[in-house]
């Protein structure tokens, strides 16, 4: 059996004057809380500030801080998750301790307006990043070389990875322990935090149901249901539609509508997911994965994963054993 990670990583978010503690409060939940339970070595959190000290928290609060930059350039993944003006600019402290953290492979994220902090230091220069819908054009504006894209809930685009407002914040740090640790571990937590263990990246800011209001009595969500249990078979946007008792143009705009993306996307990122615990757990050869999981074939399986994960599923399989191993 293979050993579980022996180093704690470390993740360091930025604390500024005026801030609200909502996006902070995310980060410190996800990353900050000891969960022996899980049975790996959870991460190291640190809350940093330009000035140690006292902050001036929305609501009339204070937060104090030891740690100054030099502990945020350190970490192995630092998370910016607002600044204190959109409009004005980062200190030049605060840019110099991003670039120094990316420069010796940090991960940088950034939450709703973060990514202001992050374009200031020229690490979105290029990328497709994105921020809280309200504040998109003023971005665009602002750092005409960022791709920003205000329509998804979070980027990962590898060392530097944003998201949209707020909430998002939290499915990106849930998308992150899904990256270090395995989706089994990234369930366990979204089950404690009592929040959807997995919503895509690519999905819409704006949802008009999120949630159906009846499960039980939800077409669109029986359908769904329905699909999760019959990965391997071939499943088409006509036989959803069925399940659901719809035309499938009907089907079509209320699944848009219930969940942000279409339901061919949906589905390949269902499969795409299933496979995750058979490659981590198992020695199943790629071309079986594929078939239990419903691909046509492992070409497909393997072209949908890479574009997914950013990787492919042999590198997968290995990175994971490695992390396991090793501890890194």
């Amino acid at each position: 059996m293979l050993s579980p990670p022996r180093r704690r990583r470390t993740v360091a978010v930025l604390a500024y004057d005026g801030m609200s503690p909502f996006e902070t409060g995310i980060v410190t939940e996800v990353f900050g809380l000891p969960r022996p339970e899980l049975d790996v070595p959870w991460y190291d959190l640190t809350v940093c500030a330009e000035r140690p000290g006292p902050l001036n928290v929305v609501g009339g609060a204070t937060l104090d801080t030891r740690h100054g930059l030099d502990v945020l350039a350190s970490a192995e993944t630092v998370i910016v998750p607002g600044v204190s003006d959109v409009r004005g600019g980062s200190s030049p402290a605060l840019v110099a301790a991003l670039r120094r953290a990316h420069a010796r492979g940090a991960r940088v994220v950034s939450i709703c307006s973060g990514a202001f902090a992050l374009a200031a230091a020229g690490l979105l220069d290029g990328r497709r990043a994105t921020t809280h819908w309200q504040y998109a054009d003023l971005l665009r504006r602002r750092f005409p070389r960022v791709r920003v894209d205000p329509d998804v809930l979070y980027i990962d685009d590898g060392d530097v990875l944003t998201s949209a407002g707020s909430a998002a914040g939290l499915d990106l740090c849930l998308h992150l322990v899904r990256r270090d640790h395995g989706p089994s571990i990234a369930n366990a937590v979204a089950r404690r935090l009592v929040v959807p263990p997995h919503r895509e990246g690519g999905q819409a800011q704006f949802i008009e149901a999120p949630m159906p209001p009846d499960v039980d009595d939800d077409r669109i969500t029986v359908s769904m249901t329905w699909a999760l249990a019959n990965l391997r078979d071939e499943i088409t946007v006509e036989t959803l539609a069925r399940h659901a008792h719809m035309s499938t143009r009907t089907y079509l705009r209320h699944f848009a509508r219930c969940t942000g993306t279409s339901p061919i996307r949906w589905l390949i990122h269902q499969r795409v997911q299933a496979s995750l615990p058979l490659l981590e757990r198992t020695s199943t050869p790629i071309e079986e994965i594929a078939r239990a999981v419903g691909f046509a074939s492992p070409v497909t399986y393997r072209s949908h994963f890479t574009r997914a994960m950013r990787t492919s599923p042999s590198a997968y399989r290995r990175a994971f054993a490695d992390v396991q191993g090793d501890g890194r």
